[in-house]
């Protein structure tokens, strides 16, 4: 007959057994003024969860340094098959109780990672809107293009410039064209955008 699974909570990744010496001890605590309401302990549980919810989304190369259990890989890469929403909805929840079960320096590692992660895009971005700003200048603009062709003596200045003429005339044509139709760039536009964005990122 199997044996009933013992009653009990985690705390810290360690698992705390009801009645237990450690059980008490931790009660003797709480009474002794380290209380920690239920609504702390759901809402810690929930961040966890949401925790384990971003995981999800972790680049593998980041995902891969954290060394997380076998237990939570499997459970992330599961989930991800998931297409019923209660399903999906049970499989997160035990992702979270794995989540609690985690020691606080693994916890730590998943929060840097999903940080790294998160400045790694808030970079990118700006990168891009810098390229924006810069082609924006370029074609409105040659002073700003002979600027930027000195900053950047490597660029080829002569496709540079070709390709600034091509966006004017193609700028121009679309001004002209009828009213209640969208101006299109033209494929200059683009090509003055890949030009900057991989000088800026060289």
């Amino acid at each position: 007959m199997p044996r009933k699974p013992r009653k009990g909570y985690f705390v810290k990744g360690q698992f705390v057994a009801e009645g237990s010496e450690l059980d008490l001890e931790l009660k003797r605590a709480l009474k002794g003024g380290l209380e920690v309401s239920k609504t702390d302990l759901k809402r810690e549980s929930a961040e966890l969860q949401s925790l384990g919810e971003q995981l999800l989304e972790l680049r593998s190369d980041l995902s891969a340094a954290l060394a997380l259990p076998d237990k939570l890989v499997d459970a992330l890469r599961d989930v991800r098959r998931i297409s019923d929403f209660e399903g999906r909805r049970r499989q997160m929840q035990f992702i979270g109780k794995l989540m609690r079960q985690l020691e606080d320096d693994t916890l730590q590692a998943v929060r840097a990672a999903l940080q790294t992660q998160r400045q790694g895009s808030a970079e990118e971005t700006a990168a891009l809107h810098l390229a924006e700003r810069w082609r924006e200048q370029i074609v409105a603009d040659d002073e700003a293009l002979s600027r930027w062709i000195s900053e950047h003596p490597g660029l080829d200045a002569q496709q540079l410039r070709a390709l600034v003429r091509q966006a004017r005339k193609d700028a121009r044509a679309a001004e002209a064209a009828p009213a209640g139709q969208t101006p299109r760039h033209g494929r200059a536009w683009r090509e003055i955008f890949q030009l900057i964005k991989e000088e800026l990122h060289g």
